[in-house]
Formats: C-alpha cells, sequence, structure tokens
C-alpha cells in the first residue's frame, strides 16, 4: 500500500476529516476509491441539522435559569422560592420553545413546498421561459451563454431535478425532505430536551449543596451557579467547534464571552429593579 493510500485508510470519516488535514493526497484517494466499495455515496455531516435548536435552547435555557437565580440572589429570596420559580418556569419554557421550534419549522417546510409547487405550475405551462431565466442566471454568474443553454437545457429534460435546482439557484431554497413534518418535530424535541437540560444546570446546585454540604451559607450557591453556568457555556462552544471546523478553544471561549455578557446583564439589570423596590 502507498503512503497515500495509507492516509486515505486512516481518515475514516472519508472526505470531512482529509479537508481537516488539508490532505490532497487522502481526499484524492477517498474520491476515487469510493465507487468501488458498496458504499457510493459521500458521507457529510448530518448531526449539525440539529446544532441550531441544541445550541440556541442550551444557550436560552441556561442563561434564563442564570437570570432567575441572579435575581433571586439579588433580592434574598429564599433557597424554596429559587428552586419553584426556576424550574416551573424552565420547564414551562422549554415546552413554548419546543413546540414554538416544530411549528416555525413546520410552517418554513410548507411555505417552500408551496413555492415548490408553483415553480413546477409556472415550467409545465411556460417552459421556455423558466429555461431562459436559468440561463441568465448561470451566465451572471460567469458561463458563456452557449455553455449556460447547453447545461440548462440538459438539466431541463428531468422534470423534478430541474424544480430542484430552479428552487435553489432562482429562490435560494433548499426543498425539505417528504417526512418534513417528522424532522420539524424532532427539531421541537431536541428544542425543548436541550433548553430544560441546560437550563436545569444552575439550579441543581441549589438542591446538590445544601444535601451534601448543609453548613455553607446560601451566598455558596450562587457562586456555584456561576461556576456551572461558566463551565457549561464554555462546554457548549467546545461541543460546536465539532460541526464547525473552528479550533474547540476559541469556539469555547467565544461562547463562554457572549454568553457571560448576557449573563451579566441580566444579573445587573436584576440588581438594578431590586434597588428600585423599597425595603417592606
Amino acid at each position: 500500500m502507498t503512503s497515500s493510500d495509507e492516509k486515505a485508510a486512516l481518515v475514516s470519516g472519508g472526505a470531512r476529516k482529509a479537508y481537516d488535514g488539508l490532505d490532497a493526497d487522502a481526499s484524492k484517494n477517498y474520491h476515487d476509491t469510493r465507487h468501488t466499495q458498496t458504499q457510493s455515496t459521500e458521507m457529510h455531516q448530518t448531526e449539525g441539522g440539529y446544532l441550531k435548536p441544541l445550541i440556541f435552547g442550551g444557550l436560552d435555557g441556561i442563561l434564563t435559569s442564570f437570570a432567575i437565580v441572579a435575581g433571586a440572589a439579588g433580592g434574598s429570596m429564599p433557597v424554596p422560592v429559587v428552586l419553584v420559580l426556576g424550574f416551573s418556569n424552565i420547564f414551562a419554557d422549554a415546552l413554548a420553545m419546543g413546540v414554538g421550534e416544530f411549528l416555525s419549522s413546520k410552517a418554513e417546510n410548507e411555505w417552500i413546498l408551496s413555492e415548490r409547487r408553483r415553480e413546477n405550475w409556472e415550467l409545465e405551462n411556460y417552459p421556455d421561459g423558466e429555461i431562459r431565466e436559468m440561463i441568465d442566471i448561470y451566465e451572471s454568474r460567469g458561463m458563456s451563454r452557449k455553455d449556460a443553454t447547453q447545461v440548462i437545457e440538459t438539466m431541463s429534460k428531468y422534470k423534478d431535478f430541474f424544480v430542484d435546482v430552479m428552487m435553489a439557484e432562482e429562490l435560494k431554497l433548499q426543498v425539505p425532505e417528504e417526512d418534513h413534518k417528522i424532522e420539524s418535530m424532532k427539531e421541537g424535541v431536541v428544542m425543548f430536551c436541550s433548553f430544560a437540560s441546560f437550563g436545569s444546570l444552575p439550579l441543581l446546585g441549589y438542591v446538590v449543596i445544601p444535601a451534601l454540604f448543609p453548613q455553607l451559607g446560601e451566598e455558596v450557591l450562587f457562586t456555584a451557579a456561576c461556576v456551572v453556568t461558566g463551565l457549561v457555556l464554555f462546554g457548549m462552544g467546545c461541543v460546536k467547534s465539532i460541526f464547525s471546523a473552528t479550533n474547540w478553544f476559541i469556539c469555547g471561549l467565544e461562547t463562554l464571552l457572549l454568553g457571560g455578557a448576557c449573563a451579566t446583564v441580566a444579573y445587573t439589570i436584576g440588581q438594578f429593579i431590586d434597588s428600585l423596590i423599597p425595603d417592606s
């Protein structure tokens, strides 16, 4: 086996890992050999489709939870009140976020499919006009009129394929899969679970620490919530780097700083509002 073959064999993730390592030989060997194997489709990361609800839900959840904890710390609320307000708010918000993610994703996909039906109707009733529009688009991107005409006229022979190309090139829309409702539901579930799971973390200290260390004062609980929030924000950034091919430390630091800024605003506003309320 040649050195380049060895490199390709070591690239278990195929083209993606070859790109991450900027290894042109491994990429070439992967593409040359994958057609002779049972698997003929180049594999790409598919988990990234759930990255938005995972990260957005987690950030929203943990910052919402920390805002409650910060407000409670500023208002000197007792621990039972913090737990009741915190957990009831977190799970109610998580349900609302999950349902909202499902409905918004479903509505967007249904709108895209309605646009596809319109493009399909226009192609059936006036194909010359649609073909001319696509030729103009390809020509505007640098192709010669002759080459653009040849490419578009060839693609237009395959109606369903050509309609999808029209959606992407003309409307900048990606046509969803047939099971888009199931995918939308999965995104909603991911949003709910992410929001509820990460949102519960700052509150867990108010349960665990008094049980394990009853001698510690309540001021320690808020410090623990700050530490947990910071660690989780950094960890979420590190997880995000897996999908973005960015240095894990930079991603973690970026998420920590941005999330920390939001948390600081929440704490500051809580302190300010508490100062406006007269003591009873």
